[in-house]
């Protein structure tokens, strides 16, 4: 596990989005006022780093409005950008509330196969945990052995109760029993595990369609959050996970893994500017404590690079 502070784990993780926006920034800048060929290059330059043509656009007609007649640096333009994705992020950077009445809140977390799903899963506990909430996992996707294993140990790390059947069993009785043994012992939270069969559509809203179905019976307010797990190293693809989930599974809000080094962590902003979706959390690294809610200022400076262009410049 990594003991970097925080926004040294914000810097490593969104560091190839403000490297290229620096990059894409570099030798447009003259003293001059700015003209409509230097706006035009700056719009790309943020398209071309991920951060979308909607984002782009609200920065350019910022800088339009604005009309820097003594010309504007790139440390300038840095930090419009910044103001800009602080606009976009801040209504969205809402972390998972636990209030549901009468408990268990339940959290159906749902992604592809491959973007951490259920590593977020164990993430997001701990997270819970550390807020006092006692948590109970059921591991819903029953269709991977794997990853039944993986979140039984990861429940055996974390010290929570889980809720586990056979490979291909019934998820939607797993979630029923989950349920009833969470409420029995005043489990707070309860967060479940599902498929991520998104190739084949119509049996993934059957599923949770079922799912659903049975928890009303239970509670009619649940699952109470869809929580979506986003690969922020899929870039774009991204967009049209969240595009699919939405209209499939009623998505409540969003979690991006991920965000390392690699990542094409723009796309974090694309995708608030576009739905509008709460990030209830996001991913910097691979360790226990990498999973927690973000300031969207923070977030915003950093992808803007305006630390690190300081940092060169003292």
């Amino acid at each position: 596990m990594s003991d970097l502070p925080w926004h040294e784990k914000l810097l490593g993780g969104f560091r190839r989005t403000s490297d290229r926006l620096g990059d894409n920034l570099t030798g447009l800048f003259t003293r001059t006022a700015l003209d409509r060929e230097t706006l035009d290059g700056i719009e790309e330059a943020l398209i071309s780093s991920d951060l979308g043509p909607a984002t782009a656009a609200r920065v350019r007609a910022r800088l339009a409005d604005e009309r820097y007649d003594r010309g504007i640096d790139e440390a300038g333009v840095r930090e419009v950008v910044a103001q800009e994705i602080a606009g976009i992020l801040a209504p969205v950077a809402k972390p998972l509330e636990i209030e549901a009445f009468p408990r268990p809140q339940v959290i159906l977390v749902i992604g592809v196969n491959g973007s951490g799903k259920t590593t977020t899963i164990a993430k997001l506990a701990h997270l819970l945990k550390e807020q006092d909430y006692e948590v109970m996992l059921v591991a819903g996707d029953t269709f991977r052995a794997a990853a039944i294993g993986q979140l039984k140990v990861w429940a055996e790390r974390l010290g929570v109760p889980i809720i586990t059947g056979k490979e291909g069993g019934d998820s939607a009785s797993l979630v029923f029993e989950g349920v009833k043994r969470g409420t029995a012992i005043g489990t707070d939270v309860l967060i479940v595990d599902t498929a991520g069969r998104l190739q084949n559509k119509a049996g993934l809203m059957d599923e949770l369609s079922k799912i659903r179905r049975v928890l009303g019976r239970l509670n009619p307010a649940a699952p109470h959050d869809v929580v979506l797990v986003l690969d922020a190293t899929t870039g774009q693809n991204a967009l049209s996970q969240i595009e699919v989930f939405r209209d499939v599974a009623g998505v409540t809000g969003l979690v991006m893994t991920k965000l390392d080094g690699t990542a094409r962590g723009g796309v974090l902003v694309a995708a608030a500017e576009k739905y509008g979706l709460p990030v209830h959390a996001i991913g910097v690294g691979e360790g226990i404590d990498d999973l927690r809610p973000f300031d969207a200022t923070e977030v915003a400076r950093v992808i803007a690079g305006i630390d690190r262009v300081r940092e060169q410049e003292a």
